[in-house]
């Protein structure tokens, strides 16, 4: 990735920057830089989920990673994001599938009882699905109304500044992983593991799948941005005095911002049970984080239904003997 500074403020750079992120610089053309009129990118796009994988002849199947949905050949007419670096697998295929069957046996009481037993491994993928992470400092300066010095009236104005620091923020830039799935999946990933994109995945039934970016890098600013004003809002508890606050405004100014594009490396598997697909998803650096779903024992649920009400009539009938008694 090409990073210089700017001219006027001396921030880094990325490709693909018009402008310089901290003071709006207008950018001349660089080389290196990803124009707009360079060729189309060939992706094959889910019809379901809307998920974007590279498009690769050694990719046959035509079915999405991540739901089981059809794919179709699309032609991205906007430049490409590129990845800066791809973190490795560290869990082996054979320990995602030990993984999966733990994790079917701790679905808890209102699933099926022979869920672990009768559920079938349909498929074992890996796939490195992207994000970016950003690492930005900004002055907060904040207003607020505080009750501590008020004196006769309830609140009294108040103001400051502080400094904030982001470390290795992240933004999803994947459409495959809801952003929930993706907040949960990021503190398994160590970064500094980053590197050159690595070859085949050990334990794996099938080529690893590549997702491409479908957030641009000025989008996940714009996301950034947005969190950072949220965290600052919540910091400004810790600056001002009092014990209630009300009115509280920040504006942040932004002394550096620098992103990466990185792939984050996962295991995507696909269970059956009862004639059923289920789609499970483990972190590719930690067996421990799982997320997928599971089906749910309706004659269980009916069950806890009729002793939830048989207590419930009990509890009643209990409480009306108890007030005859008080009136007898």
């Amino acid at each position: 990735m090409v990073s210089t500074p700017c001219k006027r403020c001396g921030s880094p750079l990325e490709d693909g920057d018009l402008r310089c992120p901290i003071c709006a610089l207008v950018l001349p053309e660089r080389e290196g830089t990803v124009r707009a009129d360079e060729p189309s990118v060939r992706v094959m796009r889910c019809q379901g989920c809307g998920a974007a994988v590279r498009y690769s002849a050694e990719v046959q199947g035509l079915r999405c990673a991540f739901c089981g949905e059809v794919m179709r050949i699309e032609e991205v007419v906007d430049p490409p994001e590129h990845t800066a670096a791809y973190l490795p697998f560290t869990v082996e295929g054979e320990r995602a599938r030990a993984a999966l069957r733990s994790w079917l046996g701790s679905r808890g009481w209102f699933r099926p009882p022979d869920l672990r037993k009768r559920a079938e491994l349909a498929s074992l993928r890996p796939l490195w699905w992207v994000g970016w992470v950003f690492d930005a400092r900004a002055k907060v300066s904040w207003t607020c109304d505080s009750d501590a010095g008020a004196n006769r009236a309830d609140w009294a104005p108040h103001s400051g500044q502080f400094i904030l620091s982001c470390e290795e923020a992240a933004i999803s830039a994947s459409r495959g992983l809801t952003t929930e799935e993706a907040e949960t999946l990021f503190p398994s990933y160590d970064l500094r593991t980053a590197g050159e994109a690595p070859g085949a995945v050990e334990g794996a039934l099938g080529p690893p799948i590549v997702e491409e970016f479908d957030v641009q890098r000025s989008q996940a600013r714009r996301r950034l941005l947005a969190a950072i004003d949220r965290v600052a809002e919540s910091r400004v508890r810790e600056y001002a005095p009092g014990s209630r606050l009300r009115n509280v405004h920040v504006v942040c100014l932004l002394h550096g911002f620098e992103s990466r594009g990185l792939a984050f490396p996962a295991w995507v598997l696909a269970y059956r049970y009862r004639e059923q697909l289920y789609r499970v998803v483990i972190s590719g650096q930690g067996e421990t984080t799982i997320l997928g779903k599971a089906p749910w024992s309706l004659p269980r649920i009916l069950l806890a239904i009729f002793f939830g009400i048989v207590a419930l009539l009990l509890l009643l009938g209990l409480g009306g003997l108890a007030t005859g008694a008080l009136a007898f």
